[in-house]
């Protein structure tokens, strides 16, 4: 539908493209500004009447005919169209004009028409072609931007859904495993340590609420990371006992900077997994997190034999976990990984964005 800045626009289109051509036509020196304006009249009567029935009659026309018609029978369709609404509009703009004067009576008519009509279904059909044309490319860009947004739509979706996935893997290593092995822990300890086997319930309970929390935020602060971790190496070590050595130690500019859920407790689960479980001596553990004005760097090291960094399996948690990265911060995280003889760190670096 036409609005009405379309309607300004078509009507001061007509009116410059007649007063040129009024200009244009005038003897030099013997017209003056009132006599182009009287000719431009005339043009401007006979343009509009035209221009305004092909503004109203085409765009309803054009996309019924191209979802029925192929491309040339349809622009024979279009090319006839605009002759019928040339000499339609031509005839109405004459009779406007025997009504305003310009031409002397209805008995004039006629001679009015048909010195007119020519001229009109010429320009009609150069500017009605070039119009269909705009507005078919017109129409066919705006499909295919909304095409596109569509599609980005749908990706971004799907990403999403995606690492929804890949964290409901992640919360998932809250394995059977270690729900069991926790739980007879408990059971060794409440009759040699009541008070003990009580706080390591508790922290159960907090770790297991967070882990399976599906209603969490993705990103969480490192406060939030770091007393995850507390309470499943406090767990641990019950079951450890001093095979297990831990250090914690977190820049106070540090703490509230988001990090992705469960990333730092699943990276302390492979140095459990990898350098303490293997060894009768265990290994030590040692947690660092600084900031510095636009970075987060989290670094999680110890001193078991390591692992191969290279050849991490895609259901791996440290694939997952470098999956996320990419998803929420696109190139702007990297988790890394240095092996040296007695020592393995595994680095987590991100923007240090406020959670």
């Amino acid at each position: 539908m036409m609005r009405l800045r379309d309607w300004l626009w078509l009507l001061g289109i007509n009116v410059v493209i007649n007063v040129v051509a009024a200009v244009t036509v005038a003897e030099p020196g013997n017209s003056g500004w009132f006599d182009v304006l009287v000719t431009a009249w005339s043009g401007f009567v006979i343009s509009t009447c035209i221009s305004s029935i092909c503004a109203v009659v085409m765009p309803r026309v054009i996309p019924a005919l191209s979802s029925r018609l192929g491309a040339w029978m349809l622009w024979m369709v279009v090319i006839a169209i605009l002759l019928v609404l040339a000499v339609a509009g031509t005839a109405l703009a004459i009779g406007v004009l025997v009504v305003v004067g310009r031409v002397d009576s209805w008995a004039g008519f006629v001679p009015a028409f048909q010195d007119t009509v020519k001229v009109a279904v010429f320009m009609t059909l150069v500017f009605g072609v070039y119009t269909t044309i705009t507005g078919t490319l017109k129409s066919q860009l705006n499909e295919t931007t909304l095409a596109l947004r569509t599609k980005e739509r749908d990706e971004a979706e799907a990403r999403r859904a995606a690492s929804e996935a890949q964290l409901a893997s992640l919360e998932s290593r809250v394995n059977p495993h270690f729900f069991f092995n926790t739980l007879n822990s408990i059971a060794a300890l409440t009759r040699e340590d009541a008070a003990r086997a009580e706080r390591m319930t508790t922290q159960l309970a907090s770790l297991m609420r967070s882990s399976l929390d599906q209603s969490s935020m993705p990103l969480v602060p490192l406060d939030q990371e770091i007393q995850n971790v507390r309470d499943y190496l406090e767990i641990e070590h019950v079951r450890f006992g001093d095979r297990l050595r831990y250090d914690i130690r977190v820049d106070e500019r540090a703490g509230r900077a988001a990090v992705p859920r469960l990333a730092l407790q699943t990276l302390v689960e492979n140095s459990v997994k990898y350098a303490v479980s293997p060894r009768r001596g265990g290994a030590s553990i040692a947690i660092t997190a600084t900031r510095t004005s636009d970075r987060l760097r989290v670094i999680v090291a110890d001193d078991g034999p390591g692992f191969d960094g290279t050849q991490i399996p895609e259901s791996h948690g440290l694939a997952l976990i470098r999956g996320r990265l990419e998803m929420l911060y696109g190139r702007d995280a990297t988790l890394s990984f240095v092996r040296t003889p007695g020592s393995t760190e595994v680095v987590l670096d991100l923007p240090a964005a406020y959670a």
